[in-house]
This record gives C-alpha cells, sequence and structure tokens, in this order.
C-alpha cells in the first residue's frame, strides 16, 4: 500500500514536502514515482526514482526540474517529494506509485503497478 500525504495551500514560490508512506513490500526493491492531476487535464508522470544500485535511474520532467527533488528513506519506508519555488500551475492533486527496481519515464505511467490516494496541492496568493 502507498498514501501520500503533506499536500496543503501554499504561496507562489513557496515550498512542500510531500510523503509517501508505504507498507506491504520492501522499498529498497522498488521504484517510486510521483504523478500529479490537474482539474481537467490528464495524469502526468512528474518524478521517478529507481532502486539505489541503477545509475542514473532518478527522472524529472522538465516542468519541474530544478525546482522537485524526489528521495527517500528505504528504512522508514517512506518516499518524498520536495517540491520549492512552487507555482500556480504546480496546483493538482499529486500521487505516489511503486513498481519492481526501475521506473520507465517513456511509458504510461512509468509501468507503476501500485498506487496510492492523492493529496492535494494548492498553490495560490
Amino acid at each position: 500500500q502507498l498514501q501520500a500525504s503533506g499536500g496543503g495551500l501554499v504561496q507562489p514560490g513557496g515550498s512542500l514536502r510531500l510523503s509517501c508512506a508505504t507498507s506491504g513490500f520492501t522499498l529498497d526493491d522498488y521504484a517510486i514515482g510521483w504523478f500529479r492531476q490537474a482539474p481537467g487535464k490528464e495524469r502526468e508522470g512528474i518524478s521517478c526514482d529507481g532502486v539505489s544500485e541503477i545509475a542514473g535511474s532518478t527522472y524529472y520532467v522538465d516542468s519541474v526540474q530544478g525546482r522537485f527533488t524526489i528521495f527517500r528513506d528505504n528504512a522508514g519506508n517512506t518516499a518524498y517529494l520536495q517540491m520549492n519555488s512552487l507555482k500556480p500551475e504546480d496546483t493538482a492533486v499529486y500521487y505516489c506509485a511503486a513498481r519492481p527496481r526501475q521506473c520507465f519515464p517513456g511509458d504510461e505511467d512509468f509501468a507503476m503497478n501500485y498506487w496510492g490516494k492523492g493529496t492535494q496541492v494548492t498553490v495560490s496568493s
């Protein structure tokens, strides 16, 4: 199971850290992906992180590159998405997802197998 949390209302330029609590599997062995869906838009994959032994397995979509950081605490079975310099266009419901070992940014939904419920992020003054 996965559960995203940490969303909320933040002003433009602000920061939020989303958490993805996992259970039922060993996070060390799984890739984590973050996705978002804005009103009236399709779900968008924004970042994913493969297992540590796969070099270069972290991906960011261009629109969040340099502002968002994906990281994980494997011992705590929790993954995170640090979001800085937030913009109104970042407003969306954010979801985390998982699949074994590595993610595939070129595939639909990064080929993720397991999904959690989302958390709302609203960027507004």
